[in-house]
């Protein structure tokens, strides 16, 4: 997992440094401090997924965000969840015909 936001905070900073912004002037057009980009760009865990969203909305590359988590595309989810519809067991009660 640390792998993974550490990637992630090397790719926002590529991304910055591509568009030639400066780290406090970025940091600014994201709404955090200069502190928290710095954080964000060493790829802590301890920073917020607010403050990593708002600087991927500031680089113009939250489009795929959507994309997260989404329910549709977790192939193992829903492979559980069709294996436990056709698994129902109906349990069978006594029929009493005493009336």
């Amino acid at each position: 997992m640390v792998d993974h936001v550490e990637r992630l905070g090397q790719r926002i900073r590529a991304a910055r440094t591509r568009r030639k912004l400066r780290r406090e002037d970025f940091a600014q057009r994201a709404g955090v401090s200069r502190s928290t980009m710095e954080a964000i760009e060493r790829g802590e865990l301890s920073t917020g997924i607010g403050a990593y969203v708002r600087a991927l909305w500031a680089l113009g590359l939250d489009g795929e965000l959507n994309l997260l988590a989404d329910p549709g595309l977790d192939r193992d989810g829903l492979a559980l969840e069709l294996s436990r519809q056709t698994m129902r067991v109906r349990v069978q009660t006594k029929v009493d015909n005493d009336f």
